[in-house]
């Protein structure tokens, strides 16, 4: 029999929540503790891989490793402890936002959202906790890979659930969530950094294990205050995609190659960027030794602290009639990101000898390119939000998602050249490859508008502002 589409959590009278459902507050807080897991993880991957776990004394005892590297190495070729380090935290990042189209679609057509969201809760929980034990820790990034791809994939579907159709506060609720993703970005690495400096790694690994508890705990807690019903699917014809919808479809997979690009550099501040902040990076703050994992956290600061700045910006382009398109903003991200990972490559060049690169050059680094990031990836989103023909629109966001894998999976190869090449080199390259994305957006827009057959992409977009 079909199940019966998901319906409204039934609300009360008040506003419970910033002017929102209160079951707002339960799928955002949720996500607070689930990114805090998930970047305290990321924070310490590539570094305890590199320093501790797949040297001799360590890697012997991993469960599999053994098979998994014959694999891996033959399609690379030989590698060093970093190179596998970075490679395995490629693929591990890759999977992370490719499992999460699975997990939709299961949550969707067999568990239901809640269920699912629970079902992810407990496996990276359990990912978490098996990062204690060098045995397990490839049976600790599958648990983490499965969980994320059940949470991820159902925990957002349910904020639109929260809202009756054509209510305009549920724009405003995704830029609530979304600021908890970037919240949660800032506070791990600091949390976990320290834990992990000053105790050992598996410390920092436990706490993300206990915040993956908390938010499951929330979940639970405020689990009558969400959509409830059965998984949301209805019953209807099924209709082919007419003939402009088709076409937006094509445009809309023509960028996929550039936003992959994008997703390269990007993936790789998570990754590489760790072990070249730990050998560059004077992080010494009088006398006492900044932990490395909290580089990481002046990303996500400056993410949320650049939001307003950016929607200023666009509103004096805008006053002047010069706001760029979306198209227009995803040439000027790229371009940012490339002009400020060159300053990574020429930071290396001009202090040359190890951990003397200023921290507050970084910090400048940091801003600048997350002032790119607002321009590419809530503007991205939205894009594909608003284009998508309405009857694919979740599969195409999915389909976003994936260059967001496959970028992962090349920076993790990509990962390998830094034993070879000197780090400006390998900044310099990556430069390159987000300014290339920067370059050939506008001439696949002249194509993406006749294929899209309106000039949507030319119209000034308010919900990629509120992505944002």
């Amino acid at each position: 029999m079909p199940a019966q589409p998901e319906r409204p959590a039934k609300q009360t009278p008040a506003k419970d929540f910033l002017g929102h459902p209160r079951g707002l507050a339960t799928l955002a807080g949720t996500e607070l503790w689930e990114r805090i897991s998930f970047h305290g993880m990321v924070a310490l991957l590539t570094l305890y891989m590199a320093d501790q776990l797949l040297l001799p004394g360590h890697i012997e005892k991993i469960v599999g490793f053994a098979t998994y590297r014959h694999l891996v190495e033959a399609i690379t070729g030989p590698l060093s402890v970093e190179a596998l380090a970075t490679q395995t935290f490629g693929i591990y990042i890759g999977l992370i936002y490719f499992t999460p189209v699975l997990g939709g679609l299961i949550g969707d057509r067999l568990l239901g959202r809640r269920n699912a969201v629970i079902l992810g809760c407990v496996l990276m929980t359990l990912g978490h906790f098996s990062m204690a034990f060098d045995q397990s820790f490839l049976l600790a990034l599958l648990l983490l890979i499965l969980g994320a791809g059940f949470l991820r994939g159902n925990l957002i579907a349910q904020v639109g659930g929260l809202y009756s159709e054509g209510d305009t506060r549920s724009t405003h609720a995704m830029q609530i969530y979304y600021s908890m993703v970037n919240l949660g970005g800032f506070v791990a690495p600091l949390i976990t950094g320290a834990l992990g400096q000053r105790y050992g790694w598996h410390y920092g690994f436990g706490f993300a294990g206990l915040g993956m508890l908390v938010g499951l705990v929330i979940y639970l807690v405020g689990a009558p205050h969400l959509p409830h019903g059965a998984p949301r699917r209805v019953t209807m014809r099924e209709r082919r995609l007419n003939e402009k919808e088709r076409r937006t479809v094509v445009a809309l997979l023509l960028l996929m190659p550039l936003l992959t690009l994008y997703w390269i550099v990007n993936s790789q501040e998570w990754n590489t960027y760790n072990i070249w902040a730990r050998d560059h990076i004077d992080l010494e703050l009088l006398g006492w030794q900044m932990p490395v994992a909290w580089v990481q956290s002046l990303a996500s600061l400056a993410a949320v602290v650049l939001v307003p700045v950016v929607l200023m910006f666009w509103r004096w382009l805008a006053a002047m009639g010069r706001e760029p398109d979306e198209l227009g903003k995803l040439k000027f991200g790229c371009l940012i990101m490339g002009g400020f990972t060159a300053l990574d490559a020429l930071s290396t060049w001009i202090f040359g000898a190890p951990h003397q690169v200023p921290l507050l050059w970084i910090v400048i680094t940091d801003l600048g390119e997350s002032f790119g990031y607002l321009h590419v990836q809530p503007v991205a989103i939205a894009l594909f939000a608003r284009m998508a023909p309405p009857t694919i629109r979740a599969m195409m966001i999915g389909v976003y998602f994936l260059t967001v894998f496959f970028g992962g999976l090349i920076s993790g190869r990509l990962g390998g050249l830094y034993d070879h090449w000197s780090a400006t080199n390998f900044w310099l390259l990556h430069a390159g490859i987000v300014c290339t994305a920067g370059v050939l957006f506008p001439v696949f827009g002249k194509s993406l508008r006749r294929l899209s057959a309106r000039d949507e992409l030319a119209a000034i977009d308010g919900g990629s502002r509120a992505a944002s």
